[in-house]
């Protein structure tokens, strides 16, 4: 069966496809979206549990500085959201800090507290370091005591590899490199800084983090339940797995690009070998939810256990209160994984068990008849991992992409750690791209 395409096709209905569907809708163009699943939506859904429970496909807030992404999102929620400021903290060996630890050694033991100060002043005595890798960044900022308990752990719970293997492209204002007065500070007193990069947050009221975007889905023609098989750029059509083959006259992509370049026809053996050695990570979301309120000040924390499974739990009633069941509790950890370095042993599901247990021995949960809902979300797509191999593996994707006429944007498209704000305006300007208008990026 041959249709005829509405001439742009924007493929993913993530935040990236839709920053693309809004710039075109302002522009006066209504393009086709395409998603391989039953809904729109991409990393940013939101799905309701049947029993009151609302949970997102791993922790979600807006950040966001543009006044403009505020205020399209304000009006997809109706002004409907919540407002707050970020406080997370820390788990370590029984130990609960604020985050960034590096800021807040108070209450940690003494010995600890005093050979991270030590390495610190030592570190900061350093002239020029040679930064090599992400662990060479580490060590020159914070000193071997303070980078060994808690970064370095963490990129193997959260990046799947060691430090070693990541360079520092994806830092930006990620991890903060204090003063040594305000080490002694955080060390001396509790809490005495606020110096993390997020401070206030939004998130909708009702429905779950897909709030914010619900509003743009009008924006576009969706078509759902199409996966893409083929794209042939001679010819300019899309085959998709249902049967269906659209002409087109542009593509804008979000699809994730190890999976884009297969989809392309006669794409060169070069590119489908660098579009392989791209890596991200995959994550099991665990979402427990409880017969009581979880009372804690954070909206997430931070796991340096190696021997706790999760990374990182959310607690859904600090971000909005109607995620959770009147007198009720949820958490959602993280499990990372990846192709990769570290794949996925067992189902999803068979991470529910081992993240409880890991919760009860945090004191998170006091008893298992406290649970009454547990489920599990597989996200294949995760984090960009930052390696050796993504610089030159990225030039050469990108580099075919723009030959061949193939827009990208969004977290999977353009392969860089970004937000969903950022996620948003990179399909904003793949638009302006491809209709000749770069000179108009924001």
């Amino acid at each position: 069966m041959t249709a005829s395409g509405s001439g742009i096709a924007i493929l993913g209905g993530g935040m990236g496809g839709f920053g693309a569907a809004n710039q075109l809708h302002e522009l006066g163009i209504r393009a086709d979206l395409y998603d391989q699943r039953d809904r729109p939506g991409g990393l940013t859904s939101s799905f309701g549990s049947g029993d009151g429970f609302i949970f997102d496909e791993g922790v979600h807030i807006s950040f966001t500085k543009s006044d403009r992404v505020k205020r399209l999102f304000e009006e997809s929620t109706a002004g409907r959201f919540e407002t707050g400021n970020v406080y997370c903290n820390n788990y370590w060996h029984g130990h609960w800090i604020k985050h960034p630890a590096q800021v807040n050694l108070h209450g940690l033991p003494t010995d600890l507290i005093a050979s991270c100060i030590a390495d610190f002043v030592k570190a900061a005595g350093n002239q020029a370091p040679v930064i090599n890798n992400y662990e060479d960044w580490l060590l020159a900022a914070y000193g071997p005591t303070f980078a060994n308990t808690f970064p370095m752990v963490y990129t193997r719970k959260y990046h799947t590899t060691e430090a070693a293997n990541l360079t520092t492209d994806w830092l930006g204002p990620r991890l903060y490199r204090p003063s040594l007065d305000e080490v002694l500070k955080g060390a001396l007193e509790h809490e005495p800084l606020d110096v993390f990069y997020v401070n206030e947050f939004r998130y909708p009221s009702e429905g779950g983090f897909e709030g914010f975007m619900r509003g743009l889905f009008p924006k576009a023609n969706v078509n759902n339940d199409h996966r893409v098989t083929n794209i042939n750029t001679k010819t300019k059509t899309l085959r998709f797995g249902n049967g269906k083959t659209v002409d087109f006259s542009h593509v804008i992509s979000s699809i994730p690009l190890p999976a884009l370049i297969p989809l392309i026809e006669d794409a060169p053996a070069e590119v489908l070998a660098a579009a392989g050695r791209l890596a991200c990570s995959q994550c099991v979301v665990v979402n427990i939810g409880l017969n009581r309120p979880v009372v804690t000040k954070p909206q997430w924390s931070y796991f340096y256990d190696e021997d706790l499974p999760f990374a990182r739990i959310s607690y859904r009633a600090n971000l909005a209160p109607a995620s959770v069941p009147e007198g009720c509790g949820a958490f959602q950890a993280e499990i990372y994984f990846s192709e990769k370095y570290k794949p996925l042993t067992g189902t999803p599901q068979d991470w529910i068990e081992p993240t409880i247990d890991a919760m009860l021995r945090c004191g998170l949960i006091a008893d298992r008849s406290e649970i009454i809902h547990q489920s599990a979300i597989w996200i294949p797509y995760g984090n960009v991992i930052f390696d050796h191999d993504r610089k030159d593996a990225l030039a050469t994707v990108h580099g075919y992409l723009d030959e061949v006429g193939i827009a990208y944007c969004g977290r999977f498209g353009t392969w860089g750690y970004i937000w969903t704000d950022a996620a948003f305006l990179s399909g904003e300007k793949a638009a302006r791209r491809v209709l000749g208008r770069d000179a108009d990026d924001q």
